[in-house]
Formats: C-alpha cells, structure tokens, sequence
C-alpha cells in the first residue's frame, strides 16, 4: 500500500434498508460482502457496465470526505437540486496519516451547475484560480481541462465521475498527461469511467464491477476494453452482427 494515500479504503455499515434501491446495487451488496474496499495506488478506477453502482459509489465517497453533492471544493455548498442518495451515510472512509491539502469533486453530468455557481461567485478574483476565463465562455472538454490544469494544485484528493463524457481521445490523453504531473505531487485519484484509454494510466488499479463481484485486473482484462477492440479491429463483423449491415432498409 502506498503510504502516502489520503484515502485508504472504505466499508460499508448497514444495515441499509431493504426498501432503498442502493441496498440492490451490485457494488454495495458486494462491497459489504467482501467486508470494504482497499485503496492501494494514486489513481483508483471504478469500471463496469452501466447500472452497477459506479456512479452512485463515486458520489457517496465525495459526500462522505465532505464534498458538494454537485461538485466542486469542499467549500461550495450551491444545490440545484438534491438527486444524491443516501449510500454516503452509511459510508466509513479509512483515511491516511496525512490529510490532503486540495480536493475536487468533478461530475459531468453537473459540471454546467458548477461553472454557473463559479461565475455566480467570482469577485474578480476567484476565476483567476480556474484559468482566468468564465468556464462557460469555453466548450464543456476546454473548461474541464482548464479546471485540471488550474484548478487542482497538487496534494490533493480528485474525485471524477466519467471525465471522458467531456473529452476527445487527444484530450483524454492531455488529461493523463496533467493527472501524471498531479500524481508526482502527491495526489490522489477515484475515478469512474467507460474509458479503455483512461484506464491505461500507468500504476492505477482498476476494480471491475459487475452482478458476480468486484476485482482488480489489468486494463486488458476489462470488458471494455475487450469490446472496444473487438469492435475496431473488425467494425462490418459486429455491425452485421448488430442487424447494421449495408443490407439492412
């Protein structure tokens, strides 16, 4: 385990009432089995089909480490509307010795709220700190990366939900470049993510989730990454195999 980790883990007390749909979520239902979670590298991906429980895991641990249920810093506390369930209450985060100095909570489906709140409160000042220039007057993939490469400042915890959402394939790979440069000064990273190339990011660990449990593997072995090759490497096979061939009405 890397001793230099804010977080280290996590578990789950319950019990969780039946009635709730997070109680069903394969993720909490096997991470309550497995008896936690284990935090081992700087960047921590959480993989799998959609449905699992990624998403809704990714959000209890920013709640849970004092985060805005929408995004941003632990100082922002706007809410546009409370859609966060309750899974962050039954949530026991296992932190490190040392505390980070800097956190982001990042979600893109309320990135737009967040920009909003940002310009809302910006004094003149406070947009010098996220590279100067309102985020909406940017695309949604150059505001993110101006977030990054401005905003997170080292030492400090980045919780992402699905970052690619914003990005093309070159600047997902711009994002690797500035996450290595977070990472050399002492950051942390959870991510969720659909992302074969996102995962490749050297040294992270990449749990897959799925009905049958959680695992670590390799970036090789996740499903996404077997599918999206499958799939280049042959694109007629597939599509003629999805109905989608040039025959088809």
């Amino acid at each position: 385990m890397d001793h230099r980790l804010f977080l280290r883990g996590l578990t789950i007390q319950g019990p969780i009432p039946e009635e709730s749909y997070i109680a069903r979520l394969p993720a909490v239902r096997h991470i309550q089995q497995a008896g936690g979670l284990v935090f081992r590298r700087p960047v921590t991906f959480f993989v799998g089909e959609n449905g699992v429980g990624k998403s809704t895991l990714i959000e209890a641990i920013a709640l849970a480490a004092g985060f805005n249920a929408e995004g941003g810093t632990v100082n922002f506390n706007f809410a546009t509307r409370p859609t966060h369930s309750d899974l962050y209450r039954f949530l026991r985060l296992t932190r490190g010795p040392v505390r980070n100095l800097d956190g982001f909570f990042l979600r893109a489906e309320s990135f737009y709220n967040v920009a909003t709140n940002l310009d809302d409160l910006d004094d003149g000042r406070l947009l010098r700190y996220y590279g100067g220039t309102s985020l909406h007057a940017q695309s949604h993939g150059e505001s993110f990366l101006s977030l990054v490469e401005h905003r997170f400042g080292g030492h400090g915890l980045y919780i992402l939900d699905e970052p690619e959402a914003a990005l093309s394939p070159m600047k997902l790979m711009t994002l690797m470049v500035l996450m290595d440069r977070l990472v050399k000064d002492r950051s942390q990273f959870l991510i969720s993510t659909h992302s074969p190339i996102l995962m490749t990011f050297p040294g992270a660990e990449i749990y897959e989730l799925s009905e049958d449990g959680i695992r670590s593997v390799g970036y090789r072995d996740t499903a996404h990454f077997q599918i999206t090759r499958r799939f280049l490497d042959a694109p007629d096979r597939m599509l003629e195999a999805l109905g989608l061939g040039e025959d088809m009405p």
